[in-house]
């Protein structure tokens, strides 16, 4: 479905590229999924992206681990999926598909470590975590009914979102703390679009803009609200919100990402 135009004198809404939308996804998610020709591995907190390359760590005594020392390299599929930190209908904002190869870190080499001495680990070594870097031959991002391929080069160049790390706690201490300022931003919606809503809640955020999820009975509509200008770190989203309020008066400064029916 298409969204209410721009208003005049407005610049076209700004995106990230999927690739900075893979990468901050990977920057944001708490935990990934691989899985290995007869291994599954569900990993929390134990992945980062060095130098373009996602790095994972795998528990020494894990089946993966041993299969990976053995082997040397192993072709991987990961899974990430991307949940919207406050509570609303249907978390799920994005799911990432990652193929390519696993293998083990060299000792002293760049490619397994983002922090001083993880490059270090010998990977023959039993006694520590193994670290293994992931080469990456394909990537699918899926989002609200389309399919994006995502180049190895490109997910290489790109950068994560300045506010990807803190999105969550950002969203939450907004919906907990500021509910006031919610409804300000919810007035920035069309009116047909808000008419008759159950309540709206904060859906995503980025350097670009807010989204809100708009939950009727029947079915949901996720809106996008654009900064005047892109936020450069967590400590500039006040004010951007702030410009916004003051900017955007009125409801034309909104434009709809999707309506879908309620789950």
């Amino acid at each position: 479905m298409r969204g209410n135009q721009p208003a005049a004198g407005r610049p076209a809404s700004q995106a990230a590229t999927p690739a900075e939308r893979l990468r901050s996804l990977l920057v944001a998610a708490r935990s990934l999924s691989l899985q290995t020709p007869g291994h599954q591995a569900d990993l929390v907190g134990r992945h980062h992206v060095a130098y373009g390359r996602l790095v994972v760590e795998l528990p020494a005594v894990s089946c993966m681990a041993r299969h990976l020392r053995h082997a040397g390299e192993v072709v991987t599929i990961v899974e990430v999926t991307d949940l919207a930190p406050v509570p609303i209908r249907d978390r799920v904002r994005a799911r990432a598909t990652l193929g390519g190869w696993l293998t083990a870190a060299p000792p002293n080499g760049r490619d397994g470590s983002q922090h001083g001495g993880e490059g270090e680990r010998d990977a023959g070594d039993e006694s520590t975590e193994l670290t293994a870097v992931f080469e990456l031959a394909t990537a699918e991002l899926r989002t609200s009914g389309s399919i994006t391929s995502i180049a190895p080069e490109a997910f290489a160049a790109a950068r994560p979102d300045p506010l990807a790390q803190s999105e969550a706690d950002l969203l939450c201490h907004l919906a907990d703390h500021h509910p006031e300022t919610v409804e300000r931003l919810a007035m920035l919606i069309t009116p047909h679009r808000r008419a008759g809503a159950r309540r709206i809640r904060p859906l995503a955020l980025d350097r670009f803009g807010i989204a809100l999820r708009v939950e009727h009975s029947d079915h949901d509509s996720d809106v996008r609200l654009d900064f005047p200008a892109p936020v450069e770190n967590p400590d500039r989203l006040t004010e951007a919100v702030g410009a916004l309020l003051a900017g955007c008066p009125g409801p034309a400064a909104s434009h709809a990402d999707r309506d879908r029916p309620a789950r």
